[in-house]
């Protein structure tokens, strides 16, 4: 009824009368509509500033440097309309250094935060706006971003964060350096718990570099994104040393280099694609089974190209991301620190639709050594498998452990031993194939049966001894003569599948083109697959 009436008030006021015949509700009630159309109207003004960022002029300079804005990369990122946005009028309350005055204060103050759906399947999502203050992360900006990864992880989300920031808000002082401590509090929760992707999409400096460290996959913008701690400038100013951002922090440094990131794009376009790809491997949570889709590709395929695939010369190098290809479903294998340690291949790929790791030794790189660099990306990626549920195919052909002072005084005995701990700690389902050579230690490291693996195979052009024959016998006969005479007993006795296999080290030797066949049927026993570790607070792990 009231309603009713204040609506009679509105259509005689549209008609000339005025209010103050109308009795005093009434006019109380128009008042409410008032200014409730105020409201509406100063809401919907502050919606499109936030829509706007640091305003036109900052988003063009934005484009013109190759990148998009944080509001068209979170478009292009997930699915059509699905985004549901958080906080969008959130804004910093610093009032030092003119920060309270109104062309200071942006509603989102710099970060656009909120959930979507990827493929269908829900993530949770910042992305850092480098239109308003540079990115700069302000008390209020943390808060955004950590109420985000809160619900992921109540929720059991993955977070994906889109990182482009000049690092701290200097003018909030340590009010800023605390945001940085509470987001990197919950990157440590949420490890192991829920997925952590950041993709480097603009500068990343100071403390901003520290969270995606924590995260599990770092990926940059080729030519537009940059990590460091410190900046040329700086590092001119203390070591005098001359160098470029692209040197210091650039995604060839980082990629091939330092080995802080897992992989680099052309662009911003081709970086958000690749992203939802990598999603679609990864299940949302650690209390989801490894992700299985609809595969068209026949589990029972033969491989015929992997009976040639290994030479027959042991010293004659091939690719093992050939065979990757050619076992894993329609040939399709997203490939993990592609440009580092290129001596070990890690990836994701499908095997009858599951999602698994690969971890495969390259022979076309320093033969397939394990050397410092290589074990860290092992142990690292395996750790992550063995946290979400995913199953580990793991492709042998290792001659050892890289031999060297260098390698030695970098401590590749720690170092190695991340790679053997990580495989001996993983309790998913691991199949493990000898393609070559499985000598010495690395033989144990790379997920044998003594590290509890499940099911091992073995080719026929497989040697599974303490070292290779040739130097074998030079330690075993000191004389030159008879080590050469006895160097064909060595192969014949020892250099083979044979010896392994008899003691139950490998549960068979396979002809190179069942393997699809038999890992397909192996996954599916191992679905059901129940082991578990010592009760304990945490492992020591070598680190």
């Amino acid at each position: 009824m009231a309603s009713a009436r204040v609506a009679a008030v509105c259509s005689t006021i549209r008609n000339g009368i005025l209010l103050s015949k109308w009795p005093a509700v009434a006019q109380r009630q128009y008042c409410s509509v008032s200014e409730m159309t105020k409201v509406i109207e100063r809401i919907d003004e502050k919606r499109q500033r936030a829509l706007q960022g640091g305003g036109q002029h900052r988003i063009q300079a934005q484009h013109k440097r190759g990148k998009l804005t944080a509001r068209e990369r979170v478009q292009l990122l997930l699915d059509p309309d699905s985004f549901i946005e958080y906080d969008m009028f959130a804004e910093h309350r610093c009032s030092d250094f003119g920060m309270d005055a109104d062309d200071k204060k942006f509603p989102g103050d710099g970060v656009v935060t909120g959930h979507g759906l990827i493929n269908g399947r829900v993530t949770y999502v910042f992305s850092q706006d480098f239109t308003v203050h540079g990115g700069s992360l302000s008390s209020a900006h943390a808060q955004k971003i950590c109420k985000v990864m809160d619900q992921a992880m109540q929720v059991g989300a993955p977070v994906i964060g889109l990182n482009d920031s000049g690092g701290a808000r200097i003018q909030e002082g340590v009010e800023s350096l605390a945001g940085y401590a509470d987001i990197f509090q919950r990157n440590v929760m949420s490890s192991g718990v829920v997925p952590q992707i950041s993709l480097i999409m603009g500068p990343c400096a100071g403390g901003a570099v520290y969270s995606p460290a924590l995260t599990d996959f770092t990926f940059m913008v080729k030519d537009t994104s940059y990590l460091f701690i410190t900046g040329p400038d700086v590092v001119k100013a203390v070591t005098q040393e001359d160098v470029t951002y692209e040197q210091l922090g650039g995604a060839k440094t980082h990629t091939s280099v330092s080995g802080v990131a897992h992989g680099a794009f052309e662009n911003d376009i081709d970086a958000l694609n690749q992203m939802r790809r990598l999603f679609n491997y990864l299940p949302l949570s650690n209390q989801d089974a490894s992700p299985v889709i609809q595969c068209d590709d026949p589990r029972d395929r033969l491989v015929p190209i992997l009976d040639d695939l290994v030479p027959l010369e042991s010293n004659k190098p091939y690719s093992m991301k050939d065979v990757i290809l050619a076992t894993v479903d329609n040939r399709d294998f997203f490939e993990i620190m592609p440009a580092y340690a290129k001596n070990i291949l890690v990836g994701f790929a499908r095997m009858n639709g599951r999602t698994v790791g690969i971890v495969g030794n390259e022979p076309k790189v320093a033969s397939g050594c394990l050397d410092i660099n290589s074990s860290v990306k092992g142990a690292r990626f395996v750790r992550f498998c063995d946290a979400f549920n995913i199953p580990l195919i793991t492709f042998v052909d290792v001659p050892g452990f890289l031999p060297g002072t260098s390698q030695e005084y970098g401590g590749i005995i720690r170092h190695g031993a991340k790679l053997l701990y990580a495989y001996a700690e993983a309790t998913v389902p691991k199949i493990t194939v000898i393609t070559r050579k499985a000598y010495g230690g690395a033989y144990d490291v790379m997920s044998s049966k003594h590290l509890r693996g499940d099911i091992n195979y073995a080719w026929p052009t497989a040697e599974v001894a303490v070292m290779g024959a040739a130097g074998a016998v030079k330690i075993i006969f000191r004389d030159g003569q008879e080590a050469a005479e006895r160097e064909r007993e060595y192969i014949d006795k020892f250099a083979n599948p044979f010896p392994a296999a008899t003691r139950g080290f490998v549960d068979d030797i396979i002809p190179p083109n069942v393997t699809r066949k038999r890992i397909c049927r192996d996954l599916d026993l191992l679905a059901s697959k129940v082991q578990s570790n010592p009760p304990k607070k945490h492992a020591n792990m070598p680190l």
